[in-house]
């Protein structure tokens, strides 16, 4: 038995030796150790907060179970804005202490959102004078298709509301009726806007107590405002984020507005 033993243990022992010379015959760059993999470098980018009716973050769905179940179709324009943001949601502009997720943010996007009240109206001016960065679609007569019927809640706002906020900050916004429809593109600045039956963007004498300093754009299609320590770029239509019209120009016409109303002083 014992012997048995002693030539279990000796072949043992030259297998080991076998292995150990094959391992000193490979290559040099095979026997290095394996290092840790390198963490990879964050993107450090700023939040937007986005408030609209238009479909832009969740897409145009009926139930939850079609973003859960994947199936719902995404808008264009998320991937767009994700480029150089992290979008945050919003439901609401002001809660009980006042401005609430405002505070947390430095950009907001408005598109074609639905009539403030009178607390998030106060909420936004006080942000933007504070020093907030806005970019907002009003249009004043949606053109753009939508699965959901005139009267259902889910549909986009068809008519902005946004009067009290605007003539706060020395707008008014104005529709001819008698323009003809169909899409036409309108210059501003480096961005060149598809737009349908566009609102038309007015100066008027801004609310006492406010001391906006507004530029109006392409023709009344846009208006530029300094207010306070923050500005607004206001967009009297909102046919470039129409979810069925993707495409390089209107991509390349957001990221151009995007770049307008966010840049730094």
């Amino acid at each position: 038995m014992i012997g048995r033993r002693i030539l279990i243990g000796a072949i043992f022992i030259a297998l080991v030796s076998v292995i150990a010379a094959g391992f000193a015959r490979w290559p040099e760059n095979t026997r290095k150790p394996i290092q840790p993999e390198q963490d990879l470098p964050e993107l450090d980018l700023p939040e937007l907060g986005l408030m609209a009716t238009l479909p832009i973050y969740w897409g145009e769905v009926s139930e939850m179970e079609e973003v859960l179940n994947g199936s719902a179709r995404p808008h264009w324009a998320r991937a767009v804005l994700e480029r150089e943001n992290i979008l945050v949601p919003l439901d609401s502009l002001a809660d009980q202490d006042g401005a609430g997720r405002l505070r947390m943010l430095d950009r907001l996007m408005l598109a074609q959102p639905r009539a403030l009240s009178p607390p998030e109206n106060v909420a936004l001016d006080d942000w933007v004078t504070r020093g907030g960065r806005l970019l907002l679609f009003a249009d004043p007569l949606l053109t753009g298709h939508s699965r959901f019927a005139i009267s259902d809640r889910r549909r986009p706002q068809d008519v902005v509301l946004l009067s009290p906020i605007l003539t706060r900050w020395g707008l008014s916004l104005h529709f001819d009726e008698g323009q003809t429809p169909g899409e036409r593109v309108v210059g501003v600045g480096a961005a060149d806007i598809p737009v349908n039956l566009a609102g038309t963007l007015k100066v008027i004498t801004p609310m006492p107590g406010a001391s906006p300093q507004c530029t109006v754009l392409g023709g009344g299609l846009a208006a530029q405002c300094a207010i306070g320590k923050g500005s607004a770029l206001i967009i009297a239509d909102a046919a470039l984020l129409d979810m069925d019209g993707a495409g390089h120009r209107r991509k390349e016409a957001l990221l151009a507005l995007t770049n307008r109303a966010f840049a730094g002083p």
